[in-house]
This record gives structure tokens, C-alpha cells and sequence, in this order.
């Protein structure tokens, strides 16, 4: 074992400087010659420069210090200072350190991820019956607004299980209520840019669960029953409606009657943009009793629910949370990306929180959203355990080692979206759709292998001072980093800082504990594995937070459109992990004798990755049943007809309209199906309302890429009655219409005022109209059964003088229909088409109509 003698306080440091062997020579003496004089006059930590050219050894078994320590320039002369001998990490050390740091970091988020509570049959929650709801709600199939499969077959299997529940516990201490409720209603929303949304007789189911003696307080719990066209919608979200009937078992049952009461409504019109929960919570005569909510939703199948939005304020909600959840998985900093908009989804609680003002708690499943809306999201990928859980100088080489520091970010960047443009410009975007961990080893290495060369370079071509100095200094910029970060994000009042604020504390703890062994030893092993352990929490912790955003946005890719470059997303998200992740490994940058075999395996790793990629061997899709990974396509059989302002048809077409959700387009269906080609690439009629074609949401900014190939007319048996009923001047100078329309349970109304005309008021939401980005306004309408001719109408203040350069008239107005379900959805050219797609695509299609006139 290694002992140092303490030194003498009468001996003066004199530091050595050889200028035939030291670079930088007065630099390096002048720095030598202030660290002597701080040494002498405070007890901080020893910053020691070396004599000469440093001597690295490793400690051999008597404790003499060889090549792997660094001295402190002692000579041998008595009147000098005694030798300490500082310990330099060998390359190889290094590498095994942080590499097996972060793999057992990542290991545990996995592991964490698995811990699922496993029910155990019980008079409380059954897990297993939970499950039976499930298969019998997704066996029916799609649940799309206005189907017989939503609208009866689904309300009625609610309907016969509240019931069972309702006649099995009336002798018990509680009331069970059910009120089927069929509202009608409009509201806007600034969703996808901000549009207008209608309803008209859809379906809520809602079941109030109070004592017998009444409540006058309510807790609402939310789940929806219906779905998108083309998905079973087992995760999104009939698990959540299984587990619904289940607590409301449990609870009906308890022998103890609850303080206040509960009321679990099954809505059956979220996925047309939120419509039933708006018609409960503006409508019902229960809602005034509510004081608080739960929404049960999913973006993703299975796992761990995760709570992502709570609020506003009532921290209440959240520590209730706590205490009844075995496993409270929760993460303020997907809320606030949530709520950015960032991410292009929206559920029922913001119904909930705008329309009805109570504070709640939203849960969601995250997990493998590769097939959320997709034929793949049916019950049996969803666990059973996952239903059972639901000053001076230093100041101023601070600032350029800080400046260093941020330059090496910014480049590291900058170089890893060179290489994701060139693996855009190969045609190999999304490669890791279904390899996640090729672009890991891709981007990763790419912006690893630049961060340690930028610093290297930095080390031995612009310093030229002690490596345990510098150690010493990037550990500091990094702290000075978070602590920025910490007080912007403290100041801008987000939850977020709590971040930050762990990787502010905890290094800086480890790091004093850890001052006397840096001290004398330097990096020996056992500061480096200290040094790591001290880290080990807030590390672990973002590792959850990259999970998350990376479970989240990778399978967003797929369904992003084709303007979002997705190599571009995926590089800067795997570079801002490394740069994250790199913050307190620059420290060992400077403290190993050397990078250069580090720099060789990383090299290494891109060039043979960047090479498989370009060779094409990772393709994007996988049509494996056991892990789908599917290409999104949307076709609608289409007829278009367009009249003038006399009323005449102008033009009539009919096709195939293709909508890619991707960014790769048609790139690997044309090989499949050649008739889709960019021979058939549309374009966007600026004068006509949504480009002319019959958008189902207001998402053309998404996708600019379209295909329309020539087809047969459509002729759906409920064809579409629009007619203007009356069109009157006011007398403040607008024009009044009114129009009635009779169609489909999905229509979509578009609005074009033509220039120097302006929408001033309608029938619709609060009565201001609400456009989206281009000036262009979008209504959402659906109707359940039995609903009655949707009548609305608007004023327009015509244009002063008429454009000559434009359409003819004051507006062009659209609409419209899509036929999601029963005989009207299909044709024989769709479906010889569907036939000809690959395993690995998930064509969504329908019959739509689109028809325009103008005024």
C-alpha cells in the first residue's frame, strides 16, 4: 500500500518548469507559479502540474506508483515537497467503467419497466374478468362513431354487465345509477392547427356509483369504447373500459359504503376528436357534481401506466395518487412535453380541464406504440399483469472551458445530421423503425466518437496544464450547466427543474465527498467506481426519462407525415442523450492517458453501421406478428365533383386517393405495387378548399405528398343531401346562409373565403369561427343513430372588390363524407388493391365523396 508522508507546512512549493519538454512554456509557468502561491494560502483542493513529460505506470503489489501516475514534479531534493503521486486511468479501465455504468443504468430501467403487479383472483379487483370484458369488447372488431358494432353491439354488452353489477349488489350499501346519454353539440378546439368540431346524437354511457343515502360530491372515471376504422382498439381503449366495469365491481361490492360517489362514464366518441366527453361534462346533469376526474387512455399497448398530465393545481390528486398506487409511475416532464403540443395527440382531459374546469389525472399505457391504431392492437398483446396495474482567473477559464464544452455540443450535432442527411439521400430513412438499436450504434457512436475527439484535440493541442486541473474544471463546467439550466427552468415556473436539480446535488455531494481521495490519489479506481456510484441515481432516472421519449417518439415517426424528416428527429434525439449523458463523463476525458483505441472502437462501430445501412440490410417495416412494426398507407375510393358559381358541374373525377403517413412515401410500396408511382403525384389546388381532396382532419401540413389513381365512380346507398336552404343579406352589411346537410356519420366541412371576404360569425361552438394556419377553416361532424339533418349556418362580410386573379364568388365551401363501416365502406378496386400490399403495410381504407361549390 501506497503511503504519503503529510507535508511540511514550512516547505515552499516551488513548481518546475522545463521549458525544453513543456509546451506553452510561459503559460504553463505562470499557471504553476499562482497554483504554488493558492496552495500556500488556502486548503482547497491541490490542482498539481507535473515535472516534465508525465511518467504513467501502474501501482505495482508493494505500492511503487509506475506508468499509470502522475508526480507533482519532486526531484528528489529534501528542501522540496514530498512526492504525490497521482493515478491517471488506463484507456481501457475507462472505457469498461462508463460503458458498464451506463448498460447496468439501462438494465435497470428495463427491469424496473417489468415489475408489474400480479393480481391474484380476490374479492377486490379480478384481473381475469377484466381480461373476459376485454375479449368480448374487441371481438365485435372496429368501433368506429355510428357503427352497429359502436353504437349497439358495444352499448349493449356495457349495458348487460352494469346491469349484472346493479342487480347482484342492490342489497348492499350502495346505489348504482345508469343513464345512457345521446348528446348532441360543437365546440373548437386548437388541435392540429385549430378547427370546429359537431356532434350529433352519439353515445355515453354513465353509471354513478353512491351511497344509498346520496352524495353530493363526485369523482368522474373516463374511458372510451369506440375506435379508429381499421383497429380493434383493444389497448386505445377497451382495456381501460374492461377495467372500468371491473373497479366498479369491486367497489359495489365493498361492505363499507364509499364517503362520496363515483360516476365511471364509457364514452363512445373520443376518437372523433373528443366529441362524447365534451357532451357529458357541458351536458349531463351529473356534471355539476364533479370535483375531480380520472381519464384512462393509451398510446401504446401494455406496460406500465404512466401518469402524464395532472392539474391544474391540486396537488392533492397527485399525493392521492401516491398513496393508493403500489407502483406510482408518473413523470412531470411528459407533461410539459405533452402539453408543448410537441407531441400530435390530445385525449379527454382536455375536455375535462377547459370545458368543465375540474382538476384530474390522466393514466396512459406508452409502451410499444409501433401499433397503436393499427389491426395489430388486439387483447391478447396486452398482459393480464398489465390490466392488474394500470471570481479571477478560474472565473475566466471557467468560461472558455465552458465555451469549449458548448462548441463540442454544437459540432457533435451538427456532424451526426450530416451523416442523417446522408442516410436520407441514400433512401434508408427510418432504418431503425424496426431496429431501434442500429440507430444507437449509428448516431451514437457518430456523436460519442466526435465529443471524445473534440475534447482530446482540446487536451493535448490547447491546454497545457495538469490533467487533474482540468478534470477538476470540466466537472465544474458541467455543474455550472445544470445549475443554468436549473434557474431558467425555476424562473419559467415548470415542474421540470426537479431534473436538473438531481444533477446539480448529487455530483456535487459525491464530488466533495470524494475531494481528499481525488486529492491525493487522482483517478484511481476507486474514486472512478465512488465517482460513479455517487451518479448512479440521477443517471438511472434519466435513462427512464431517454426510455420514455424514445418509446414515445420512434413510433410517432410512423405516423408523422412525409414532411418531418425522421432521420434528422431520431439523430438529434440520440445525440441530445449522449450530450446529456457525456455531462459528468467529460471529467474522464481529461484523467485517462489516452483515447485513441476508444476512438478506434467507435469509428469502427459508425463506419460498419453506416455501411450496413447504406447496403440496405435494416429495413424499415416488419409485418412479424409477435413485433409489428407496419407502414401506414391511407386509401379513399373518392369522387370529386366540383361546381361554379351558377350551380353547373364544372368537373367530375373519381380515384384512389393515397395518403402516405410516413416520410419514405411510396419509396418501398411502388416496388409492390408499381401502378404507385410519382407519375400519379397530386397537387394542391390552392383554389380549392383543403387542396381539393377530402381530408378526414385538418392534416394536410403533415402530408404533401399524395397520390390519386384513376378509379371507377363511388356509389355509397346514403349518398350525401347538401342544399343551401336560405341565403339572406343583413342589414350590417353581411350575407347569412344557411345550409342542411343529410349524409354518413362522418362528414367534414371545409370553408374557403375568398380574398378580401371574412367569416364574422356561425351556428357553431362559441359562435367565432376558427380557422386553421392557412387561413382555411375545418368542421368536424359525426352523428350516432337515428340522428336528425344537420342544419347550421354562417355570415360572411363580402370582399370590397372582386379578385381577379382568384376563384369566382365570395367563398368556396365543401364537403365531404367518409364511409368507415357496412357495405358502403368497400369497393372492388380497393379491394384489389389491399391485395396486393405486403405483409409489412397496414393500408387503412374507406369510400369517401368530396363536393365543392362556390358563392
Amino acid at each position: 500500500m501506497l503511503i504519503l508522508a503529510p507535508p511540511s507546512p514550512s516547505v515552499r512549493f516551488v513548481p518546475h518548469c522545463d521549458p525544453s519538454v513543456v509546451r506553452a512554456k510561459s503559460f504553463r509557468c505562470a499557471a504553476d507559479e499562482r497554483l504554488a502561491e493558492k496552495m500556500e494560502s488556502d486548503t482547497a483542493v491541490r490542482r498539481i502540474k507535473p515535472s516534465g513529460t508525465p511518467r504513467y505506470g501502474a501501482e505495482d503489489g508493494d505500492g511503487a506508483c509506475g506508468r499509470n501516475c502522475e508526480d507533482n514534479g519532486y526531484s528528489g531534493d529534501p528542501k522540496r515537497k514530498p512526492e504525490v503521486r497521482l493515478f491517471l486511468l488506463r484507456e481501457g479501465l475507462a472505457a469498461a467503467l462508463l460503458s458498464g455504468f451506463v448498460l447496468l443504468l439501462w438494465g435497470l430501467v428495463h427491469l424496473s419497466l417489468q415489475q408489474l403487479v400480479i393480481g391474484k383472483p380476490s374479492g377486490e379487483f379480478n384481473a381475469e374478468r377484466a381480461r373476459r370484458h376485454l375479449e368480448q369488447i374487441t371481438s365485435v372488431g372496429p368501433r368506429p362513431v355510428g357503427s352497429q358494432e359502436n353504437e349497439v353491439l358495444t352499448v349493449g354488452y356495457l349495458l348487460e354487465q352494469i346491469e349484472d353489477i346493479r342487480a347482484r349488489t342492490a342489497a348492499g350499501p350502495h346505489r348504482v345509477t345508469v343513464d345512457v346519454q345521446r348528446p348532441t353539440g360543437s365546440f373548437s378546439i386548437d388541435f392540429l392547427g385549430g378547427f370546429t368540431s359537431f356532434y350529433d346524437r352519439i353515445s355515453n354511457i354513465a353509471v354513478k356509483l353512491e351511497p344509498k343515502r346520496g352524495a353530493q360530491h363526485l369523482m368522474l372515471a373516463n374511458c372510451h369504447f369506440d375506435t379508429v376504422a381499421n383497429s380493434p382498439g383493444a389497448s386505445d381503449d377497451a382495456v381501460s373500459c374492461a377495467v372500468m366495469l371491473e373497479v366498479l365491481h369491486a367497489l359495489a361490492n365493498q361492505s363499507t359504503p364509499l364517503h362520496h360517489g363515483v360516476v365511471f362514464l364509457f364514452n363512445g366518441a373520443e376518437e372523433n376528436v373528443l366529441q362524447a366527453s365534451h357532451g357529458f361534462i357541458t351536458q349531463h346533469p351529473w356534471a355539476k357534481q364533479v370535483r375531480a376526474f380520472i381519464n384512462l387512455e393509451a398510446a401504446g399497448v401494455g406496460g406500465k401506466e404512466v401518469v402524464f398530465q395532472t392539474g391544474p393545481e391540486n396537488p392533492w390528486l397527485v399525493q392521492a395518487y401516491v398513496h393508493a398506487a403500489k407502483h406510482p409511475f408518473a413523470s412531470v416532464v411528459g407533461q410539459e412535453v405533452f402539453q408543448s403540443g410537441v407531441i400530435p395527440s390530445d385525449t379527454d382531459f382536455r375536455i375535462y380541464r377547459d370545458f368543465g374546469n375540474i382538476p384530474g389525472i390522466d393514466l396512459a399505457f406508452i409502451e410499444n406504440g409501433f401499433i397503436y391504431h393499427t389491426k395489430y392492437d388486439t387483447a391478447n398483446r396486452i398482459l393480464t399483469d398489465s390490466i392488474q396495474r394500470a471570481g479571477g482567473r478560474y472565473v475566466r477559464d471557467l468560461a472558455c472551458a465552458t465555451g469549449v464544452a458548448v462548441l463540442g455540443w454544437f459540432v457533435t450535432l451538427l456532424s451526426v445530421l450530416i451523416v442523417a442527411l446522408l442516410v436520407t439521400l441514400l433512401g434508408r430513412s427510418m432504418f431503425w423503425y424496426t431496429h431501434f438499436y442500429a440507430a444507437i450504434c449509428l448516431y451514437g457512436a457518430a456523436a460519442t466518437g466526435k465529443m471524445i475527439l473534440i475534447h482530446t484535440l482540446a487536451k493535448n493541442l490547447y491546454y497545457g496544464v495538469s490533467f487533474q486541473i482540468l478534470g477538476d474544471l470540466y466537472f465544474d463546467v458541467s455543474l455550472l450547466l445544470w445549475c443554468c439550466s436549473l434557474v431558467w427552468l425555476t424562473q419559467r415556473g415548470l415542474c421540470s427543474a426537479y431534473v436538473p436539480m438531481l444533477m446539480v446535488a448529487f455530483p456535487l455531494v459525491t464530488r466533495l465527498l470524494l475531494t481528499k481521495e481525488f486529492k491525493h490519489r487522482g483517478a484511481s479506481l476507486k474514486y472512478s467506481g465512488l465517482y460513479l456510484l455517487g451518479l448512479a441515481l440521477p443517471y438511472v432516472h434519466f435513462m427512464f426519462l431517454f426510455w420514455v421519449v424514445f418509446e414515445i417518439f420512434t413510433p410517432i415517426m410512423g405516423r408523422s407525415g412525409t414532411e418531418i424528416p425522421p432521420e434528422v428527429v431520431m439523430a438529434s434525439l440520440v445525440t441530445l442523450t449522449i450530450v446529456f449523458l457525456s455531462s459528468y463523463f467529460l471529467h474522464f476525458v481529461y484523467l485517462v492517458r489516452s483515447t485513441k483505441w476508444i476512438l478506434a472502437a467507435l469509428g469502427s462501430v459508425f463506419v460498419v453501421m453506416f455501411l450496413l445501412v447504406s447496403a440496405g440490410l435494416f429495413f424499415p417495416y416488419s409485418g412479424n406478428p409477435n413485433s409489428p412494426r407496419p407502414k401506414r398507407i391511407f386509401l379513399q375510393h373518392t369522387t370529386r365533383t366540383f361546381h361554379n358559381l351558377q350551380g353547373r358541374v364544372e368537373s367530375r373525377d373519381s380515384g384512389i386517393w393515397i395518403n402516405s403517413f410516413d416520410f419514405t412515401a411510396v419509396q418501398h410500396i411502388t416496388p409492390q405495387i408499381p401502378e404507385i408511382n410519382d407519375s400519379i403525384r397530386t397537387r394542391c389546388r390552392e383554389d380549392r378548399p383543403f387542396c381539393g381532396y377530402p381530408w378526414f382532419l385538418p392534416v394536410k401540413f403533415l402530408s404533401r405528398k399524395n397520390w390519386y389513381l384513376p378509379a371507377p365512380e363511388v356509389s355509397p346507398g346514403s349518398p350525401v343531401d347538401f342544399s343551401l336552404t336560405s341565403k339572406e343579406e343583413t342589414s350590417w352589411g353581411t350575407v347569412k346562409m344557411t345550409f342542411s346537410v343529410k349524409g354518413p356519420s362522418h362528414m367534414s366541412l371545409y370553408l374557403m373565403p375568398h380574398r378580401g371576404a371574412s367569416l364574422s360569425t356561425w351556428s357553431l361552438g362559441d359562435g367565432t369561427p376558427q380557422f386553421d394556419l392557412n387561413g382555411e377553416y375545418f368542421v368536424f361532424y359525426s352523428h350516432g343513430l337515428d340522428a336528425a339533418p344537420w342544419t347550421f349556418w354562417f355570415e360572411i362580410q363580402p370582399p370590397t372588390e372582386p379578385d381577379p386573379a382568384g376563384p369566382e364568388g365570395m367563398i368556396s365551401v365543401a364537403i365531404s363524407t367518409h364511409y368507415f363501416f357496412g357495405e358502403d365502406r368497400r369497393t372492388a378496386q380497393l379491394e384489389e388493391i389491399l391485395r396486393k400490399f405486403p405483409t409489412w403495410a397496414f393500408p387503412s381504407s374507406w369510400v369517401s365523396t368530396y363536393d365543392m361549390y362556390r358563392y
